[in-house]
């Protein structure tokens, strides 16, 4: 101890030169193990990300027959690009007003509506009134919903009809207006 307090400048030097380097050592081993948790949470929020998407690459090819799968089916659902809108419009306006008519539908009006084209399906509209019983119209109902290309009905306003102009004596009559949307493939 007396040689450290006699020579006490030097004995300073000497601390303060092991000090400095020891007092560097730890502050880069705290910025380096900062540096570590930030990667390491980086990482950590990826995982999940590349595991998706090895999930992906490695059910690729089911994915794929699937696509083609869904794409058959989507244009067994609507009508064809080579298809004229007009021609469609009227085929489709033909084979409704024989629907209504067969199960027993006396059809008032019906008009196709103008086509709404977009960039994949063309939209083909229809109105139709028709006036007859609730039955036969729930049994049009059903006839739609099984028709192909699919048929979609987009509106329906139904109000009962008085009986002097209700058409047979069994149940309620109702005049009815449908909407009625088809899509034709524009690609």
């Amino acid at each position: 101890m007396n040689w450290l307090q006699s020579n006490r400048n030097t004995a300073l030097m000497v601390g303060l030169t092991l000090a400095i380097p020891l007092f560097l050592l730890m502050y880069l081993s705290g910025n380096f193990w900062m540096a570590r948790q930030g990667y390491q949470q980086e990482i950590d929020r990826l995982e999940p990300r590349i595991a998706r998407l090895r999930g992906l690459v490695d059910s690729e090819e089911q994915l794929q027959t699937s696509v083609d799968q869904m794409g058959t089916r989507v244009l067994n659902m609507v009508y064809p690009s080579a298809d004229d809108p007009a021609t469609v419009s009227a085929a489709l306006q033909k084979n409704v007003r024989q629907l209504m008519t067969q199960a027993g539908l006396s059809v008032s009006v019906s008009r196709v509506l103008p086509v709404a084209e977009a960039d994949d399906f063309d939209r083909i509209g229809l109105s139709i009134s028709v006036v007859g019983s609730l039955d036969a119209l729930d049994a049009v109902l059903d006839e739609i919903a099984a028709y192909t290309p699919l048929l979609l009905v987009v509106s329906i306003d139904i109000k009962p009809v008085p009986k002097s102009r209700a058409q047979g004596k069994g149940g309620q009559a109702v005049l009815a207006t449908l909407q009625l949307l088809t899509l034709r493939a524009s690609l």
